[in-house]
């Protein structure tokens, strides 16, 4: 399945306009639309720089802002006729219940010497043959991607057509009780000859669930047909998601994980937090990433030990970045700075995107035991969000020679860090 991924900023002189800003609040919706005036109270995307964006779009938009607005409005053009997608639409599952999450462990592949192929070999790295045709994780994937990019369309273009769509998958895939997912993670990421879950199978919603939360943040700015129901429903399957997730085995063992893992958990459970009205919790989560995650995870070259070790190293070394980079956007609105943070080694999240700037931008060559095709894009949002959030003055310079991704440089409409990606990856 292929994850693309539009976003957009509004950048006047390497920051978003105070201007604009300002006068989000009461700017007018587009002509002929029923698009929201107010500011979207967002937990990881900032909801004044969606506003502001909006304004520009209404008075005087950029070419690149254009040109995002129209990829963005492409992904969402072909999600009103996809889906809805919902875990019952799954052929088979060890679960004794159809509603519980089920997907397979990514990294493993049949047994060559034995009949049945059991037990499974562990492969780090390479994608099994059958992981994206079985369970759910697909169909996980488009929900939250098209929910996503549904409700930003609507944002800046008043479409209620993109609004109801992205309702229909909401309820599909939470609310309505013929179809709707069971709020645990007990069956992810299931090693093909057993039966029971892994801890690592939690990643598959904690790196998307803040996406689902700042689309609801985004309907609840007056998206026509969104009622107090709906909105109710969400809370309720959200906070026993939450509990399950900070309760169980499977949950609780993924916070341990010192890796990727880790950063992302804390990532899900702090976003959830802040936006259930639990804010001390999430202060407390977002607080501990700095000598929890930041002072153990990077050194003081800015190198990530525990991600550049992995088979994909550039894969991983961006994508536990990008999870604490979204970490710290929760921050500011907890009025924590982490990117001022630095560790006694000298760690600093800034020098972890420093690290990577002469590999994306073509001064250095990269690992050629990395087992993916290398793909210096998937660099550019980090480099985007360490200019305009951290100060980074590298990432400031290195942003223009950081190749766009295919789809154009598109973080003029979602201010935030998300790489693409491919799943399956693009590998040698």
């Amino acid at each position: 399945m292929t994850r693309v991924r539009p976003s957009l900023r509004l950048v006047i002189g390497g920051a978003v306009s105070l201007a604009v800003i300002a006068a989000a609040a009461s700017l007018p919706a587009l002509a002929g639309t029923a698009a929201a005036a107010t500011t979207p109270q967002t937990v990881i995307l900032d909801g004044a720089k969606l506003a502001a964006v909006k304004a520009q779009l209404t008075s005087s938009p950029t070419s690149g802002e254009t040109k995002a607005l129209a990829a963005l409005k492409k992904s969402a053009d072909a999600a009103l006729t996809a889906g809805p997608w919902s875990v019952m639409d799954k052929k088979s599952t060890v679960s004794k219940d159809k509603h519980d999450y089920y997907s397979l462990a990514t990294y493993y592949w049949p047994n060559p010497n034995t009949a049945n192929h059991c037990p499974y070999i562990h492969k780090d790295g390479r994608w099994g043959p059958t992981v994206a045709t079985t369970g759910d994780l697909t169909a996980w994937a488009n929900t939250w991607q098209a929910i996503s990019n549904l409700t930003l369309a609507w944002y800046y273009t008043g479409n209620s057509a993109y609004a109801g769509r992205a309702e229909l998958f909401l309820r599909t895939w939470f609310l309505n009780p013929a179809t709707k997912m069971n709020p645990n993670m007990n069956f992810g990421q299931v090693v093909p000859c057993t039966t029971t879950g892994r801890k690592e199978g939690v990643l598959e919603m904690s790196q998307a669930l803040t996406q689902v939360l700042d689309g609801l943040a985004i309907l609840n700015t007056g998206a026509p047909g969104w009622a107090a129901a709906d909105q109710s429903g969400m809370n309720a399957w959200l906070t026993a998601y939450l509990k399950w997730s900070t309760t169980s085995s499977i949950g609780v063992g993924e916070s341990k994980a010192t890796n990727n893992h880790g950063t992302w958990k804390d990532l899900q459970d702090a976003a959830i937090e802040y936006y259930l009205g639990q804010t001390s919790a999430a202060k407390t989560l977002v607080s501990n990433a700095r000598s929890g995650r930041i002072a153990k995870q990077i050194d003081s070259t800015g190198k990530q030990p525990m991600e550049i070790s992995r088979t994909r190293p550039w894969h991983y070394v961006n994508y536990n970045l990008q999870g604490l980079i979204r970490i710290a956007e929760l921050g500011k609105k907890l009025n924590i700075n982490l990117w001022a943070y630095t560790a006694s080694s000298g760690a600093t999240l800034a020098k972890a995107v420093d690290y990577l700037i002469p590999y994306a931008t073509g001064t250095k060559s990269w690992m050629s035991s990395d087992l993916d095709v290398f793909n210096p894009s998937y660099f550019r949002d980090k480099a985007h969000a360490a200019a305009t959030e951290g100060g980074d003055t590298k990432a400031n310079a290195a942003v223009s020679k950081v190749p766009s991704p295919a789809s154009g440089d598109l973080w003029y409409v979602e201010p935030v860090a998300w790489e693409i990606l491919s799943d399956p990856p693009v590998q040698k």
